[in-house]
């Protein structure tokens, strides 16, 4: 079952009165001695005003979206250049790591550039940064992908869209790492990416006196890492600020989630040869195990404020390219229903929808890693 959770808050709104002293809504028709007596010519121009607030209201709304959006679409210019043709090979495909086997400096430089996503202006919304538009992506119109054929598709767009926000927003030289979490299934709240001086941080000490922050659920604000003490926006649609929040289920092995992250179990997801029981099973299995894991904001759909996420992904994303490479005739199958709850089937000619962020594009040009879109390899 889909782990990721959703929660409602209620809102009230207040509404300014109209102007005090006639039941119609406008001022009293009383005047002083040499004004206008003319009932009508007051209302006339009452609602000029009117009409004239709204007008530049809504013009200036339309303005500002406009360019918010040609701000997003001028972050990923060349992610999305037509040079890069999604038809065509790349000459010197990029490799993409397990975190464990970067150097210190190789991960520190990964992180800081994470940080620096922060202190970028957001290409959706005023007053936010660009670390907060991959959240807000993910929970506004990621959902459609989950249990639907374009799961990995959408997915190995989005991080290449982070992977892209990296380097040309924040002057990063590598590639996006994946964490092979079947190394750990048997120690997971040990494995490397949770170290605090060389990795994602880990959570609070559970013994931790409670926190006067807002956290998700009842799990703790992350107090220890680079990312110890982050405060994020997004809580399923409104800006609710909040501490990045995670909550190991305990302080020992965690047998249910690591079973279903066993060499063993990938290995059988990677002998199925029809692509809608692969990534069903991938995504019922690995995928949901990791977020119910690790808890917090990774367990609801604005999982991407953990970067721990974009790892997680990287490597859901690996594994469907050994299966693309263990089944070389299935490389462009593509199965399944259109998006979530559709009746209608998938087809490689489906666009990838990316909210104005990034254009959408056809399946057919992710299928690929090494297009002159993507560029890389595992």
């Amino acid at each position: 079952m889909w782990p990721f959770k959703s929660q409602q808050r209620s809102s009230e709104c207040v509404y300014l009165p109209l102007v005090d002293g006639s039941e119609n809504g406008f001022e009293s028709d009383k005047l002083e001695d040499g004004q206008s007596s003319d009932p009508y010519s007051r209302r006339y121009c009452t609602a000029i005003v009117y009409f004239s607030i709204v007008t530049i209201t809504l013009a200036t709304g339309f303005i500002a979206g406009f360019f918010m959006e040609r701000r997003g679409m001028l972050y990923f210019t060349e992610a999305i250049s037509s040079t890069h043709s999604s038809h065509t090979l790349c000459h010197n495909p990029d490799t993409r790591r397990e975190w464990r086997s970067l150097g210190l400096d190789q991960k520190h430089e990964y992180l800081e550039a994470v940080q620096c996503l922060r202190h970028i202006p957001s290409a959706l919304n005023p007053n936010m940064s660009l670390y907060d538009d991959f959240p807000y992506l993910h929970n506004t119109i990621g959902d459609y992908a989950h249990m639907a054929a374009p799961f990995l598709a959408w997915h190995r767009y989005f991080i290449h869209l982070y992977e892209r926000a990296l380097k040309e927003q924040c002057g990063y030289s590598g590639t996006l790492a994946y964490w092979d979490w079947s190394l750990d299934w048997e120690t997971m709240p040990y494995a490397p990416v949770f170290s605090a001086e060389h990795g994602f941080g880990g959570d609070s000490h559970p013994n931790r006196a409670p926190s006067q922050d807002f956290i998700i659920g009842e799990d703790r604000c992350v107090d220890n890492g680079p990312f110890a003490g982050l405060e994020v926006h997004w809580f399923g649609k409104e800006d609710f600020p909040h501490c990045l929040s995670r909550g190991f289920r305990d302080g020992s092995p965690m047998p249910e989630m690591g079973y279903l992250i066993r060499p063993e179990a990938i290995e059988n997801l990677l002998r199925e040869t029809d692509y809608e029981k692969f990534f069903l099973g991938l995504e019922e299995g690995p995928h949901n195990a990791i977020p119910s894991a690790i808890g917090g904001d990774f367990s609801y759909t604005i999982a991407p404020y953990d970067p721990l996420f974009f790892l997680h992904h990287t490597q859901l994303d690996r594994t469907w390219w050994r299966w693309q490479q263990l089944h070389p005739s299935h490389q462009m199958q593509y199965l399944g229903a259109a998006k979530h709850h559709s009746n209608e089937s998938a087809s490689l000619d489906d666009i990838l929808p990316m909210g104005g962020f990034a254009p959408g594009i056809m399946v057919k040009e992710i299928m690929n890693t090494e297009s002159g879109l993507l560029c890389y390899r595992y």
